[in-house]
């Protein structure tokens, strides 16, 4: 067992002890609170591991012989691999408060933790998506996708005039709420899409495009009709919004932001306001997305709105057709799979 190492003299058997302990310990809580006990687990015995190397003057070889003694002790147990124990080692090490780690990391799965490790560098960014994964209840696919988007620094980002046209409490919530630009990238339409074409898009992924919008949007229809003094006019999106208590009008737009945008929702958020909010509805918003937007553009139009609007963009995939083969190189690869067949048949005769 552990007696063939230099440091099993050095406090290495009651140490393994020590932690097998708390490992059957943990399996019993574990009954009622499987993740966060797990989660507090696997920082425990990195914090142990870095104090013991520390204290001890152990070398990363404590880390190979913990995975093989403890594999041995708790064979149906999965998580005592060396990478995981390294995993553990690096958890406890960027989180050395006890306190952040039971009120929030303890809340997310154990590999939500890693991808956290992996993906990002600072600890307030990763703070930040655990906070969020908690509040919008993120598959670690959907964490990383929101990584690798970089939704830290687009939330809040869009242009709005809400500090005026927003009481303070709801003007804060609605700011942090919107993003820019958005990321459309799931879409399978390109560039130089026409609006309806963007529209489809995303009704079509319609889980994929609320996951982007955020928590609390919901759907309420597209081309949704509004009828003035006998004229129908369309919304692109509505939306209602669940903790702004509120509709949200979505205009798209594939070109730049003009001016005269603003002025088309301001017209649409009053007739929704008119039309379709109840008494205790909070006031509709406005956001209007477009391909591109100039700041000045923006932040003028909007400067005398007492409509709360938003503008932000959105961002599709590349052209498909740029990471599409052409003819030529279908035929040259086509051609080598042929002499390669044909070789093969020649060693074999």
């Amino acid at each position: 067992m552990a007696k063939n190492l230099t440091f099993a003299d050095d406090g290495y058997d009651e140490f393994l002890r020590g932690l097998k302990e708390r490992i059957r310990t943990a399996q019993v809580k574990a009954a009622l609170a499987v993740n966060r006990e797990l989660v507090l687990l696997y920082w425990e015995i990195g914090r142990e591991i870095i104090n013991r190397q520390v204290a001890q003057g152990w070398g990363s070889k404590v880390v190979d012989q913990l995975a093989k003694d403890l594999k041995k002790e708790f064979s149906d147990m999965r998580g005592f691999s060396r990478s995981n124990l390294m995993y553990m080692r690096a958890f406890a090490e960027t989180w050395p408060d006890e306190t952040i780690v039971q009120e929030v990391l303890g809340q997310i799965p154990w590999y939500h933790n890693i991808a956290l490790l992996e993906k990002l560098k600072s600890k307030e960014q990763r703070l930040w998506y655990a906070q969020e994964t908690v509040k919008n209840g993120w598959s670690r696919n959907v964490l990383v996708l929101q990584i690798e988007s970089g939704l830290y620094k687009r939330q809040g980002s869009a242009i709005t005039n809400f500090e005026q046209a927003l009481p303070k409490t709801q003007s804060d919530l609605a700011q942090q709420l919107l993003k820019d630009p958005y990321n459309f990238e799931f879409l399978t339409i390109s560039q130089d899409a026409h609006e309806l074409e963007l529209e489809r898009g995303l009704v079509t992924h319609i889980r994929d495009f609320l996951i982007e919008l955020g928590l609390g949007f919901a759907f309420v229809g597209s081309q949704y009709p509004l009828v003035v003094d006998g004229t129908e006019f369309r919304l692109d999106l509505l939306f209602y919004h669940l903790q702004l208590r509120c509709f949200v009008v979505i205009d798209l737009k594939m070109g730049a932001f003009k001016p005269e945008d603003s002025g088309k929702m301001n017209f649409y958020v009053a007739v929704v306001d008119d039309t379709l909010r109840h008494e205790m509805d909070n006031p509709t918003i406005g956001l209007i997305l477009c391909k591109s937007k100039s700041r000045t553009l923006a932040e003028y139009a909007l400067r005398n709105i007492q409509t709360p609007i938003g503008v932000s963009t959105h961002k599709l995939p590349d052209d498909l057709s740029e990471k599409l083969p052409t003819i030529e190189q279908l035929e040259a690869e086509l051609e080598a799979v042929r002499l390669s067949d044909e070789g093969e048949s020649q060693d074999q005769a």
